[in-house]
């Protein structure tokens, strides 16, 4: 049969081609992107693959060695640097510690490969819509673990690509057992412990076999910010963060809401090594030492100090309440150093809060020692032939184009070098170092342990030289032990742990060399007990006690000082401000003699310290002594029948320049 024809004799055009149904539709757009997304992935990996680090070491473990530092008793003072443990088995664990960190940290950890979209989609959404700040990654437990074997933490999208690809080849390599196993022994809990049970042996001190619920919730809050959650550091804000941490777990079904109330029952118990937080501005100077002595450490290393903590902690509390009640006197920072007789640093106190300031006061910043300096002015007096008794006259003077003046504006008269320096008497001091030479005074200065620059300008008697309290203890040091030099140190020994001793103070300590001779020395000893006994020191008399020192104030009230001694035992303290402006009228004899006396109060029951060399040389009667009338010292008088120090008006020393 012909087939049909249209009209004219043509075919007739081909019927158009039926539609795809919604199946056939389906595949063809999987397989449409399911290309593209193959060319993607190619197209990724070739961008952000080609510099991937080595992942052959994944088991390698690269670290600073800890450093642990003990006190002369061999209890801990401090660990530095950074601090692993061996790899704890997960199956040795109480089950809610991984789960505390997969609550927390990734709750979908057992159903991804290695990365979630989700939560990646969340976290670009935020990033655009918080520009300017730090990226957010939406990371999971297998993408963290890959930075921390692998990558720097920078945050840049190149860095998270490169986490992404080696988050999905861990996540093909490795079960998901082994790579939480792998998280908890490598990730970082802050205070140098890398791992679960270095975080557990520094914050509570036990195995992470043992911890409580509370405790494993603290650790894997952490992982949001190990200093900033910290327990030590953050208390409040990481109670909060552990909190949190134990509500997800109970929306996750790992715990109960009766596990939660039992834990919340349990107290978190911190290390008290790590809670205490003593000594940090010591540990600060003696780490550089260590350093300098041994070099950079290759092995884990233990370091036996001078420090002593009971002493330590009464000096820490000293300069903590002593700037708090002066609060409203302007003053907003101390320092402290207390040196026994052969130089051994046995307290010491870089300012009124480590967490709030690291900068330490007691050897890198250089305050003007006002009347503190004056010792070594009439040291060299003394040593030139004059005695305590020696006559001097309290009356006007001019050096030069400089006219010092005692605060009153009132003078004396004929007294002795004696009063005089009891009394802090600024004109003597200008004329006693005009006489004996300034170069001399220098000289004896450093002679005895001042170690920084000193200008011979006629203001150097009334202390226009800047030191530390590290070098004023130092310099005492010579008043207190017999009168030989005594340099500060901090660092007896430095062993390995496996008992290698890498540095021996001991060995390497040169022969004791005497700086003050007789009867030189005893003559100062005799003036100085007198500034404490009744003098401008009064304040820090410890009943009992044989104590000598010296009061100090710099002009415009910018620094005050009291650096005094018992036999084989000095103690140096200031006050001040950081921005170097002037307190209101805080003196020598005031606030740092407080806290002075308050540390040496603490100090001396615990020491088996002996008499001032010299003999104990009583002093004049002082109840009748006119002088605390007429002129002012560095803040106290001398004190009434009933022997409690009474403050009067305030030394005013003139103007170094």
């Amino acid at each position: 049969m012909a087939n049909a024809q249209s009209p004219g004799g043509r075919r007739p055009p081909p019927a158009p081609p039926r539609g795809r149904g919604p199946l056939g539709a389906l595949v063809y757009w999987i397989m449409v992107l399911g290309v593209w997304g193959l060319i993607f992935a190619v197209g990724f990996f070739a961008v952000f693959a080609v510099d991937l680090p080595d992942t052959s070491k994944l088991y390698d473990v690269k670290r600073q060695p800890s450093i642990s530092y003990l006190d002369r008793s061999g209890a801990m003072v401090a660990v530095r640097g950074s601090q692993y443990a061996p790899p704890v088995d997960l199956d040795k664990l109480p089950s809610y510690v991984p789960k505390a960190f997969i609550a927390i940290e990734d709750r979908w950890f057992y159903w991804h490969i290695g990365f979630n979209p989700w939560g990646i989609a969340r976290s670009q959404i935020y990033n655009v819509t918080h520009k300017g700040g730090p990226l957010r990654g939406g990371s999971t437990i297998t993408q963290q673990l890959a930075r921390n074997l692998f990558l720097t933490p920078a945050q840049t999208y190149r860095r998270k690509a490169q986490e992404l690809i080696l988050a999905v080849w861990l996540e093909a390599k490795f079960s998901k057992k082994e790579i939480l196993s792998l998280y908890l022994n490598r990730v970082y809990f802050g205070a140098g412990a890398y791992g679960i049970e270095a975080a557990s042996q520094r914050y509570f001190g036990k195995p992470a076999s043992q911890l409580t619920l509370g405790e494993a919730a603290l650790l894997a809050g952490m992982m949001k910010g190990p200093s900033r959650y910290s327990p030590v550091s953050a208390t409040e804000r990481a109670e909060q963060r552990a909190t949190v941490v134990l509500g997800e777990m109970v929306r996750s079904g790992a715990i109960t809401e009766a596990e939660k109330a039992e834990a919340f029952k349990t107290p978190v118990r911190v290390n008290p090594v790590l809670a205490n937080q003593r000594a940090q501005y010591f540990t600060d100077w003696v780490d550089d030492q260590v350093r300098a002595l041994v070099g950079e450490p290759t092995e884990d290393l233990v370091v036996e100090t001078t420090l002593d903590l009971p002493l330590q902690a009464a000096a820490e509390d000293a300069i903590r309440k002593g700037v708090a009640a002066a609060k409203n006197e302007r003053v907003e920072q101390a320092a402290l150093v207390a040196l026994d007789g052969e130089g051994r640093v046995r307290a010491y106190v870089g300012g009124a809060s480590y967490a709030q300031s690291q900068f330490d006061r007691a050897t890198m910043a250089r305050r003007q020692a006002g009347s503190s300096f004056k010792p070594f002015v009439y040291l060299t007096a003394m040593e030139q032939g004059r005695t305590p008794e020696t006559p001097v006259a309290d009356e006007p003077i001019k050096i030069g184009n400089w006219e010092p003046k005692n605060y009153t504006g009132r003078y004396l008269g004929p007294i002795t070098l004696q009063t005089a320096l009891a009394q802090s008497i600024n004109t003597v001091a200008a004329r006693l170092a005009n006489e004996v030479g300034t170069g001399n005074v220098a000289a004896t200065a450093r002679r005895l342990g001042i170690t920084s620059r000193i200008q011979l300008d006629p203001s150097m008697a009334l202390g226009a030289v800047e030191v530390s309290p590290m070098e004023m203890a130092q310099a005492y040091a010579p008043f207190s032990n017999g009168g030989f030099f005594a340099k500060g140190y901090g660092v007896e020994r430095i062993r390995t742990t496996a008992g290698r001793v890498l540095y021996d103070h001991s060995v390497e300590k040169p022969e004791r060399r005497p700086v003050i001779g007789s009867p030189a020395l005893q003559y100062m000893n005799q003036m100085l007990r007198q500034v404490v006994s009744g003098g401008t020191g009064t304040r820090a008399r410890v009943a009992g006690f044989d104590l000598a020192g010296k009061t100090g104030t710099t002009s415009d009230y910018r620094d005050a000082w009291f650096v005094g001694y018992t036999g084989g035992f000095v103690t140096a303290v200031w006050v001040g401000r950081d921005d170097n402006k002037s307190m209101r009228k805080v003196t020598g004899g005031g606030a740092p003699a407080g806290m002075w006396h308050d540390f040496m109060a603490a100090a001396l029951p615990k020491l088996r310290t002996q008499p001032i060399p010299g003999g104990v040389i009583a002093p004049p009667p002082v109840e009748n002594d006119p002088i605390g009338d007429l002129i002012a010292g560095d803040g106290a008088a001398p004190p009434p029948e009933e022997n409690v120090p009474l403050p009067i008006q305030p030394e005013h020393e003139a103007a170094p320049f």
